[in-house]
């Protein structure tokens, strides 16, 4: 935790904040922190800044907070994900939140188990709590929007096309294609697909409906935790 994330309900007075639960073990177990001690703290949705741990025991902490900081500036993307495994979902969001994307797109496709869309991981709060990692790892106070699509031809065809307008659109998917540009100047919309890839159907409806391009990051095949973040940093 890089920063201590602060919700509405911490908030005991203007400049006041009394905490519980995880982040009052975190100050216990990793900080080791002791009343006087100062610590970056970000309002979540807000500023950012430092906070003077006033009071520190068993049952809560209390700190005095001065918030005058923005945020880090989010990336001009969209990110089009095909909906990941279980538990590599939990590491991406976590990805996704820390390196700055404001939109992410969950959608289904053809090599997607659907077994995939039972995960309690896709639940709003279980959604959040991987999000908010992430942002306390980078020092960010601003969660990503994140919408589930469960249909493919539908949202490709009536809803992307909206999304994508404007932005330079690419599709992730290994094979002869051109080489993911770098250090991209525009906004993007990227579709990243599943393990294995999209399905040509797939890459070629993104293409028509959408005026997406494929391009590729070599001839080695990525796991999606290593693909979604490898594709952020050539692109930004």
């Amino acid at each position: 935790m890089n920063l201590l994330l602060l919700e509405d309900a911490d908030f005991t007075g203007v400049d006041r904040v009394r905490l519980t639960g995880r982040r009052l073990k975190h100050l216990h177990e990793v900080h080791r922190a002791e009343a006087g001690d100062r610590l970056r703290v970000g309002r979540l949705g807000g500023l950012m800044g430092e906070g003077q741990l006033l009071a520190l025991d068993a049952e809560h902490a209390e700190l005095q907070v001065s918030l005058d900081q923005p945020p880090p500036a989010k990336l001009p993307l969209t990110l089009i994900l095909a909906l990941p495994r279980p538990k590599m979902l939990k590491r991406v969001l976590q990805t996704v939140s820390a390196m700055g994307v404001p939109r992410l797109v969950l959608v289904n496709s053809y090599r997607v188990e659907k077994s995939f869309w039972q995960t309690p991981f896709l639940a709003p709060e279980a959604l959040r709590e991987q999000l908010i990692l992430g942002l306390e790892q980078a020092r960010d106070t601003v969660l990503p929007e994140v919408s589930i699509e469960k249909r493919f031809k539908p949202f490709v065809e009536d809803r992307l096309p909206a999304l994508a307008s404007g932005t330079l659109g690419l599709i992730g998917h290994p094979g002869d294609y051109p080489a993911c540009p770098r250090a991209v100047q525009e906004p993007v919309t990227l579709a990243i697909g599943p393990e294995g890839g999209w399905i040509p159907y797939e890459v070629e409806l993104l293409r028509e409906a959408a005026g997406l391009q494929p391009v590729q990051l070599g001839e080695r095949i990525l796991r999606v935790e290593t693909a979604v973040p490898a594709l952020l940093a050539r692109l930004f």
